[in-house]
């Protein structure tokens, strides 16, 4: 590791207490990440793609200077985003990663996001994982730990993502969620959550650890959230996020956009609340996929409003420098898909163990609890049949073409802009679904023509805008 990277981790160290220097610090990881990927860029992408990820990267540090600014980082949650994010995951994950490269010849996955229960105390319409109170299902505690050794190990990996059902109701043998945190403290972690569990206790128990960041779900305000998630859920969030302000864990918002909300989570009142007000560091979006509960089409943004939503996102990203991203739209941003391992990107493991390409492409082929008993490991879950032929795909697309050449990656995601591939995929590998309802969406002819439809009207809107704007 060079000098330059050490010293800036080490003022790391003063950064945690002194405004000063913390200034210092972002400022030198902004400067660092302009010259990545607008002055070198390596990889050849178009400099437009190049300049959508710089504005989220500097957006993302000016959002946690104004966390820190305002009082609600403690002392613990800015020794976890110094040293353990910026130190651990942006730095020293970024030449571990280069290390690995040469060793390897290939770029490894960024991070894996688990499910580690299914069990949830919410039923929300549409819920991508089906899950509710009653169910069972969940990780074991020594499976759960040794994911994330082995990801340490293989990959120098310190990121991960932590999603359900309600992660915050996972125990098993005695241990939950929070003695991940404790052990792994070297790692930084993102926890989706419905929030309604986020008391006193657990929040003065997340700013302990430091090591957590929860972005809590919400649909909109009042009326929308509690049509989705439960009367009386929207009150529990605005406590939950007043208990995270008072203890100081930074925390951002999950939105699950459909045709009903598609509006209301664009306009400035409702950026204005969560951010200004309640305090969000971040806002993830991700379109309602229609997977899960009760699955249908018609919940879908339409395409037109799809559009719209993007242009309308990059403006808020632009005009208030926050960071905002869309599962969907911010394609530009990630270099496309970044599920099935891909370099720099993700995969996804579930209650059960399964080892899915993604959160939103609920099959599978391999099962990490089967795979440890064999004595393999994760490295050889992510040369699957599956996930190899989602990559060829990803790269000929345009992850390892040259900048000119790029698919549209306003369209980059393939169960959902290019559905006729994936179910081709899916069918040809003889994938299993981790829920009844995945086999049976994958055998409805009439979903399976709606979504190939979507994903042409998508294309028709946004190929001219993709060549103008990205690659003229």
């Amino acid at each position: 590791m060079s000098r330059g990277i050490d010293a800036l981790l080490k003022l790391g160290e003063v950064a945690i207490t002194n405004r000063y220097a913390r200034k210092f610090l972002l400022n030198s990881v902004e400067k660092r990440i302009y010259e990545d990927l607008i002055e070198k860029n390596p990889d050849d992408r178009p400099l437009k793609v190049q300049e959508d990820k710089w504005m989220l990267g500097k957006a993302l540090l000016h959002s946690v200077e104004r966390g820190f600014n305002k009082g609600l980082i403690s002392k613990e949650a800015a020794k976890g985003l110094l040293q353990v994010f910026i130190g651990n995951v942006f730095f020293g994950g970024f030449y571990k990663r280069r290390k690995f490269i040469e060793n390897h010849g290939f770029k490894p996955p960024m991070f894996i996001t688990i499910s580690p229960t299914k069990a949830c105390n919410l039923k929300c319409i549409g819920c991508y994982a089906n899950a509710d109170p009653t169910t069972l299902s969940k990780l074991p505690y020594e499976v759960f730990d040794s994911i994330i050794k082995d990801a340490k190990k293989s990959w120098g990996a310190n990121f991960f993502v932590i999603s359900g059902g309600e992660p915050l109701m996972y125990k098993d043998s005695g241990k939950t969620l929070l003695d991940i945190l404790k052990k792994h403290s070297d790692c930084y972690f993102l926890m989706y959550t419905n929030g309604t569990l986020i008391d006193e206790k657990m929040a003065k128990s997340l700013t302990s650890v430091g090591n957590i960041t929860p972005a809590i779900s919400v649909e909109g305000f009042k009326e929308e959230t509690d049509a989705r998630r439960g009367k009386g859920v929207y009150d529990k969030i605005l406590t939950a996020m007043e208990n995270l302000r008072n203890y100081g864990v930074p925390f951002g918002i999950s939105v699950t956009v459909t045709k009903d909300n598609v509006k209301r989570v664009v306009d400035e009142e409702f950026i204005d609340f969560y951010f200004d007000k309640q305090g969000a560091t971040y806002g993830w979006y991700f379109h309602y996929m229609p997977i899960g509960r009760d699955y249908t089409l018609d919940l879908l943004p339409e395409p037109e409003d799809r559009v719209n939503l993007l242009k309308e996102e990059w403006k808020l990203v632009k005009k208030k420098n926050i960071f905002l991203v869309d599962f969907w739209n911010s394609g530009t941003a990630s270099d496309g898909c970044i599920s099935a391992a891909r370099g720099g990107g993700y995969f996804y493991i579930d209650w059960d163990g399964n080892i899915c390409p993604c959160v939103f492409v609920p099959y599978y082929l391999d099962n990490i609890i089967e795979l440890y008993k064999k004595g393999k490991k994760l490295d050889d879950a992510i040369q699957s049949k599956l996930f190899k032929r989602i990559r060829k795909w990803q790269s000929e697309y345009g992850y390892e073409k040259p900048g000119k050449e790029v698919g549209n990656w306003f369209r980059q995601c393939p169960i959902r802009d290019h559905y006729g591939v994936m179910h081709e995929i899916l069918t040809e590998t003889k994938a299993k679904a981790n829920d009844p309802s995945g086999e049976s969406a994958l055998k409805d002819d009439k979903y399976k023509k709606g979504l190939i439809a979507y994903g042409e009207a998508i294309d028709k809107l946004t190929k001219e805008m993709w060549k103008k704007d990205y690659l003229s």
